[in-house]
Parts: structure tokens; sequence; C-alpha cells
């Protein structure tokens, strides 16, 4: 692993920072007990909750981790698109019995009150995603004894997060479960990506930067595969996801392996932005008309979304989950590092005797 990373992990296995609850502190502390980094995801969290967090990782392991932030939003969306989509959700709230949400609760995800705290109480690493930091806040946190990564999902974001000056970037396939990590979302390009492997080579040959490789990552085999292709560590969220530690609903986790649910896609239907998640009643009748318009979007369903989940109702909830969830494994998140570590060197033994024959 580069020097920028290297002594941050055992094992070039990164647990991928998953906002909504899936990241809680005794699964980031399992992986990074066990060898890999773990990451707090602070999106959606206060200020206060996220320290909490903090704290309670410190409390469980002595080993580094990070904690992701989301970027704050710039401008606002089509206030027309997002009255539309509220009245086509309206049937949606009687269903569940519940209001819909204020889109404008905010757009900057208590950016500056977060950043504020881990100034002044620093963590070893700290990511971005929607966006890309200012130089000033990058060298605020190096100052800090901080490293920083950025989320790019093009060679010209990764372009940006090198003149912020970043320690390295998060290179996100469109495989990845969960949001998109642009850092602006443009309407006319759709729900479309760059695969992993063809973005790792895309941006290997734009920056220098260390890269961390993230989209659809469930075996040993696949992290050698990153490896190679330029990666020094690769991210996994939806591997992680169903483990005994991790915060997400049972719903969810169990969802993830069920056969109904055959497929993903990326979809706007529960945030306003690209999301990748199952394929349920919710993303089939309404992502076709949801707007461009985070966070707006996500405030607006998020009452639904925990309605659905109290009602023990999958077809309602926003089940992210990368191209590669059938093979997800249930097994306890340390236990996990150690099969994917294992399988990653049987791998590249593998590869080492086929080079060498």
């Amino acid at each position: 692993m580069s020097s920028a990373l290297t002594d941050l992990c055992r094992y070039p296995i990164v647990q991928a920072p998953m906002a909504g609850g899936a990241s809680c502190p005794e699964l980031v502390a399992a992986v990074s007990e066990a060898g890999g980094l773990g990451f707090l995801a602070a999106g959606y969290k206060t200020a206060d909750g996220m320290y909490q967090e903090v704290q309670r990782v410190r409390g469980l392991t002595a080993r580094p981790f990070g904690v992701n932030l989301f970027m704050p939003q710039p401008g606002r969306a089509d206030a027309a698109a997002v009255d539309l989509y509220r009245q086509q959700l309206a049937g949606e709230a009687t269903w569940y019995d519940t209001p819909l949400g204020d889109p404008d609760r905010g757009r900057d995800d208590g950016y500056d009150a977060k950043l504020a705290i881990l100034l002044d109480d620093p963590v070893p690493v700290v990511s971005f995603t929607f966006g890309c930091p200012a130089p000033e806040t990058v060298a605020a946190l190096a100052r800090a004894g901080t490293r920083t990564v950025v989320t790019v999902t093009s060679a010209d974001e990764a372009r940006a997060a090198q003149r912020a000056g970043a320690d390295a970037v998060c290179v996100q396939g469109v495989e990845a479960g969960g949001h998109q990590g642009t850092h602006r979302d443009d309407p006319e390009a759709g729900t479309c990506g760059t695969g992993l492997l063809a973005l790792i080579t895309q941006v290997r040959e734009a920056v220098p930067l260390p890269m961390l490789a993230a989209g659809g990552l469930m075996r040993g085999a696949q992290i050698a595969a990153v490896l190679a292709a330029g990666a020094e560590a690769a991210q996994l969220g939806t591997a992680f996801l169903v483990c005994p530690e991790s915060g997400a609903d049972p719903l969810h986790k169990r969802a993830v392996t069920d056969p109904l649910f055959t497929h993903t896609e990326l979809t706007r239907a529960f945030s306003g932005r690209p999301a990748r998640g199952l394929v349920n009643r919710f993303v089939r009748e309404h992502g076709p008309y949801a707007p461009a318009a985070y966070p707006e979007v996500h405030h607006l369903t998020s009452g639904l979304r925990k309605a659905a989940a109290r009602a023990q109702d999958p077809q309602g909830m926003a089940l992210w989950a990368g191209q590669g969830h059938r093979l997800a494994r249930e097994l306890p998140a340390g236990q996990l590092v150690d099969v994917l570590h294992c399988e990653l060197r049987s791998a590249v033994s593998a590869l080492a005797v086929e080079g060498a024959s």
C-alpha cells in the first residue's frame, strides 16, 4: 500500500462508510481490529451524534479508523419539480399513515460543525462524498494530523481532489451500492456511470494520488484485481452490510440475499441523487419520475422510509446494495476481513504461479 495509507491498516481492505446506520461503531471497530480500516458515516447525523459515535469507536478499539463527511450541496433544486414529486408521493403518505417531510430542511448536513469537531479532536482519516473540500480545509486537516480522501467518479473529479491537496481518492465505480459520489449531480447525465476497472485506469493516468477502489467488490479475488489495476486498497460496503455488527435494518440485511430481489439499479426515487439499490415496488413506481433534487427528495421521503421499516415492508424501504449483493456472506465482520485477506493471498499466489510458468 502507498505511504499515504500504509500505516492505517494491516490489510488493503476498507469498510465503506454507509450512511443511514449500517456503519455503526461496532462494525467500524470490528473491521479495524481485524486489520482492515473501518469508516464511520457522519452523513445524516448531527454533529453531536457524530462526535458520540467517534468516542464509542475509540472505546472499542485503539486501531485507526475514518469518518466520512457529506459535502454541502450548492444551489437549490427546481421547486416545481419537487412539488410535483410531492404530489405523486401523496398515496405513499396515506398508505403508511405518515406525513411527507419538509424538503427545505437544509442542504449542508451540518458540515461546518462536524468539520470543527474533527479539527478540534482529530481522527486518523476523513473522507468526503458529493464534492471536493476546499484546499484550506484539506490543509487544516493535514495540520491536525488527519489524512484526507475524496470520493471521485471521473478523472476530472480526481484532478479536483489533487488540486485541493487530498492525500488519496476513493475511485467509485457505477457498480457500487448506495449513492454515487459525483461532485455535481447533472440531471442531463441520467443514471449512467463508468465501471470500476475502467475508472481506475482513467484516474491512474490522470493523477498520481493513491487510490481506494469501490464498486461491487465482494471477494478477495476482486480485491486482487483492483490492486493489480493500480489501487492501493479496496473499499467494500455491501459485503459488510449483512454482518451481525452492522447497524442496518434486519429487513435490509435479509433483502440483500433474498431471491425475491433479483437485481439492482440506480434510482433517484428516495433521495433525488442517483443511488444503487435493490429494485422494489417504490423504485419501480417512483424512480422514473423522481427529480434531480438532493437533498430535497431525501428529506421528503425520510418519514416514508422509516414508516415502511416500522411496518416491516421492504417494498417501501431504500435497500441500498451493490451489483455483487447476492455474494454477501453473513459472517462476523472480523471473520469476513480474515476470509477476504485469505482469498486475496490465494489469488495473488495463483497469479504469481501462472506468471512464473
